[in-house]
């Protein structure tokens, strides 16, 4: 995520001035009206790791030290009069990762989570000295380590894999530690852990064995909290390029606005390496990097995020209230609901291919999966520019990269400007009329079988990148309209099949009033990432007019 904001400064001193800043005396004036003055004592703590208070913490007088929970002389923040504690988890809703005790007694201003959030909204200029800050006490927080969260699991299986998948999209200060290494050994050692309880997560307060990336979520405050208001006005279910842009637009206009997403925040937008065709940014930038600032701007303007956290279903009631069911039971109640689900990875029909998911099989080329190749021959199928954009990126760090297309042309899906730069790449061997017929490896794959023009070839591959597209992710929708393919239809596409009377279907409103769908899981869309950013924000429009004409109706009797 604190990849995607450059500006914030790249070298220590630029972060470290972003990351302290004192206001002057009109900004911490303003911003004291938030929040109730307390005198403090040296020795006082404020807050300790793990604690789940969302307050920050303006320093009238006196002086605060923020340090890891139990080391108090590894001080991370010193705070003085005019200056403020706090980091991205008053926007997150992380539990706290640091502890703050007085060390010079004075007086500070508490400003609770909900006069946070008015600050944040009213106050410009204040708000973006907070959310640069913020931004570069985080970043600092990773590149030093984030000692207080250690985990001990092998990346190159498929849970190590996703927990740290969600670590690096959370953007959370994490420190690695390679199971089956001598230091991840010594470290489960001085955990007192087996090898039978890894993976494991050792946090300050407790150690959780058998460790998945939902559970560490949960541990950490990031999985779905009621909203204050109880029932939400936009519940969005996927956190892809669409989900995010309308969790931007609804809380910045206001929407209570709850974003839901099974896997961590991006979705597979979150897997490419490099997106060059995106307006604005001619230089070109991660999935990933372009995520991380949707992220954090839908967490400005007040959206409650939750990764992560799967749906199961989803219910109306007589009244018009639509139900979100989450896997642990969990129901949120909403006015309104977006699918932005997308589509889910297609797989290939071959022996054993789940049981080399993570372990040389993999949907997304980032650094992460770069690591686990570095130096070693690849293969990457599909024809279509994901899977051009992770052969270029592959070959910067493979030892050499197969291209295999089931088609007769390279062309025939990919854009133009990856074509020329991937058939003038001697990295990269193209394979038209191929496909992937055999996966072969104990552990871990390490070869599979190419067949094209009629002659079988075993190659070694310690990587197979698969970008062969994706069905949609609609099989928890029960009494919403699907077409043959399982994708959404919406307004004009309904016909008959539209069940709201007194009103025809709004844009991006599937067969049920107050349902709206955007991106890939939509009937005919474009299936690219500016597409589903233009569907998600255009889908916010209908949902206002969607909640004005239940409260019309409502007050109408």
């Amino acid at each position: 995520m604190l990849s995607a904001f450059p500006e914030i400064g790249d070298q220590v001193g630029e972060l470290a001035q972003a990351a302290f800043h004192t206001l002057d005396e009109a900004q911490f004036a303003r911003a004291s009206r938030f929040g109730l003055a307390q005198p403090v004592k040296a020795g006082d703590v404020v807050f300790d790791v793990g604690d789940d208070d969302g307050d920050l913490i303006l320093v009238e007088s006196g002086e605060l030290a923020v340090s890891r929970s139990g080391h108090p002389e590894d001080v991370f923040l010193r705070a003085g009069p005019r200056q403020f504690v706090g980091e991205l988890n008053l926007l997150t809703g992380q539990t706290r990762i640091l502890t703050a005790r007085v060390i010079a007694d004075g007086v500070v201003h508490r400003v609770p989570h909900e006069e946070f959030r008015r600050l944040m909204a009213q106050d410009a200029e204040v708000s973006d000295i907070l959310l640069r800050s913020f931004l570069a006490r985080r970043q600092l927080m990773v590149q030093h380590a984030g000692r207080d969260l250690e985990i001990i699991a092998d990346d190159r299986n498929s849970n190590g894999l996703a927990l740290r998948t969600f670590l690096e999209r959370q953007a959370l200060p994490y420190r690695w530690v390679p199971q089956g290494s001598p230091e991840g050994r010594a470290a489960a050692e001085a955990a007192g852990l087996s090898e039978a309880d890894l993976p494991a997560a050792i946090l300050p307060r407790e150690t959780i064995t058998h460790v998945e990336a939902r559970t560490l979520s949960h541990r950490l405050g990031l999985t779905y909290r009621r909203t204050p208001e109880g029932v939400a006005d936009l519940t969005i279910v996927g956190a892809g390029p669409a989900g995010l842009a309308a969790a931007v637009y609804g809380a910045s206009e206001g929407l209570t606005t709850v974003l839901l997403d099974a896997v961590a925040t991006g979705g597979q937008a979150a897997a490419s390496s490099r997106i060059e065709n995106y307006l604005g940014f001619p230089f070109g930038l991660s999935g990933g990097a372009l995520a991380g600032r949707a992220v954090v701007q839908a967490l400005k303007f007040g959206a409650h995020l939750a990764s992560p956290c799967g749906v199961v279903s989803l219910r109306t009631e007589p009244d018009g209230t639509h139900v979100v069911s989450l896997v642990d039971g969990t129901e949120i109640p909403s006015r309104t609901v977006l699918v932005a689900t997308g589509a889910a990875y297609r797989n290939l029909a071959l022996e054993r291919w789940s049981h080399y998911v993570g372990a040389g099989i993999y949907y997304a080329a980032t650094e992460l999966e770069a690591r686990a190749v570095a130096g070693l021959p690849v293969t990457v199928v599909g024809g279509a520019n994901s899977a051009g954009q992770a052969a270029i990126y592959l070959a910067q760090h493979a030892d050499h990269v197969t291209l295999a297309v089931r088609g007769p042309s390279l062309a025939a899906e990919m854009s133009n400007y990856l074509v020329e730069r991937i058939v003038s790449d001697p990295r990269i061997t193209v394979r038209t009329s191929t496909q992937v017929t055999a996966l072969s490896g104990a552990a871990r794959l390490d070869g599979i079988t190419l067949s094209g023009d009629g002659a079988d070839e075993a190659c070694v591959c310690s990587g197979l990148f698969c970008f062969i597209g994706a069905t949609p992710a609609t099989g928890w929708l029960d009494g919403v309209a699907l077409d043959a393919d399982g994708f959404l239809p919406t307004d004009v596409q309904l016909g008959d099949r539209w069940t709201g009377t007194g009103r025809g279907p709004l844009p991006f409103e599937t067969s049920v009033p107050g349902v709206f769908a955007a991106g890939d899981v939509r009937l005919a869309s474009m299936k690219r990432v500016a597409a589903a950013v233009g569907e998600g924000a255009s889908a916010v429009r209908s949902v206002h007019q969607a909640i004005s004409f239940r409260a019309a109706a409502e007050a109408a009797g």
